[in-house]
């Protein structure tokens, strides 16, 4: 083969090594949302989509393109590059064994050299510095050749997933790109120790984060005797009992038979003995293992400010909303 036909194909398997590698990285550091906002106007980014959704085929066609590509250069190029090397180094005056050694090992490093650099590392680069241009820009292409070559690649999928059933790890053909709340958790953390994030939003973070594990339990003190009058109390009672707690709603009823909750503000109209049981509204009673943000929705469709917790049937405690926003958001209720 003439130099300029070896120089031709070397071209084209180091330019076919560097897209496979680009489509390989651009695949799993995309953001599929950023791909799903071009989708509509972009045909390219439909197909990149529909390649995330059948990942290891994906990979399995780049995995074989790149292999293909530096089995030809060791096929093609070393061999030639050593044919051209070798007599140079015999006319320096090399004993024609070293003359081929040095040929032979010469020829591997160049060979290695620009696959390596140009066929993988620089390709390898943009694609992570340009994920979701770069995965667009190569979708097209990657599904043609996925297109040609489905039969083999199912075929070397499958075979890559019964590998890994026979070490017991169940394949999936999806990135894992999900965060739980330990990993946001640490990595808001990491951020706040680092200066990134300020250390007020990191609190407040952490404390939506915490809403995931945390039960209204949790945010109740042990207070035995919650602020309430008993069934048939007078609008004095209510305010006396304001007065005394400092809280505006008040329980009506017995510790463990409470029936509603009153509003001082809507006995000002009243006299000191007249009765409030017409101002009593129902109040919202919750399992003291609820969790928090199933107890914020609760409180938002029932329009209540305070919930009863019980426990077994007996009285636990009582939660308000300002306990919710004093947990999710400590700034805001140091201001107020």
């Amino acid at each position: 083969m003439s130099p300029l036909a070896v120089a031709l194909v070397t071209a084209a398997l180091i330019a076919l090594s560097a897209f496979f590698v680009a489509v390989e990285f651009a695949s799993l550091a995309a953001k599929r949302h950023r791909l799903e906002d071009d989708a509509p106007t972009s045909r390219s980014a439909r197909a990149a989509l529909r390649s995330a959704g059948e990942l290891t085929v994906l990979l399995a066609g780049a995995q074989l393109g790149i292999t293909a590509c530096t089995l030809a250069l060791g096929a093609v190029t070393k061999p030639a590059v050593h044919h051209w090397l070798t007599p140079a180094f015999e006319s320096w005056g090399a004993a024609p064994w070293l003359a081929d050694v040095a040929g032979f090992v010469l020829a591997l490093v160049v060979v290695t050299f620009l696959h390596l650099v140009v066929g993988e590392m620089a390709p390898k680069s943009w694609a992570i510095g340009h994920p979701e241009s770069s995965a667009t820009l190569l979708a097209l292409p990657m599904r043609a050749f996925m297109w040609a070559t489905r039969p083999l690649l199912r075929g070397l999928n499958e075979a890559a997933n019964w590998c890994l059933r026979r070490v017991g790890v169940e394949p999936s053909g999806t990135l894992a790109t999900g965060q739980n709340p330990d990993d946001l958790r640490h990595l808001v953390e990491h951020s706040a120790n680092v200066g990134a994030l300020d250390a007020a939003y990191s609190a407040q973070v952490t404390g939506a984060l915490d809403l995931q594990t945390l039960t209204v339990a949790d945010l109740t003190r042990p207070d035995p005797d919650p602020t309430a009058v008993p069934s048939g109390a007078t609008a004095a009672d209510v305010r006396a009992a304001t007065r005394a707690s400092g809280h505006l709603r008040v329980l009506v009823g017995a510790r463990d038979d409470l029936v509603g909750v009153v509003h001082v503000r809507d006995t000002l109209l009243r006299g000191d003995d007249e009765h409030v049981d017409d101002l009593v509204r129902p109040v919202l009673t919750l399992d003291a293992r609820t969790p928090v943000y199933e107890a914020l929705a609760q409180m938002r469709e029932s329009r209540q400010h305070l919930a009863v917790l019980r426990d077994a049937g007996r009285f636990a405690g009582v939660v308000t909303l300002d306990d919710l926003v004093a947990r999710l958001f400590p700034r805001v209720a140091e201001v107020v």
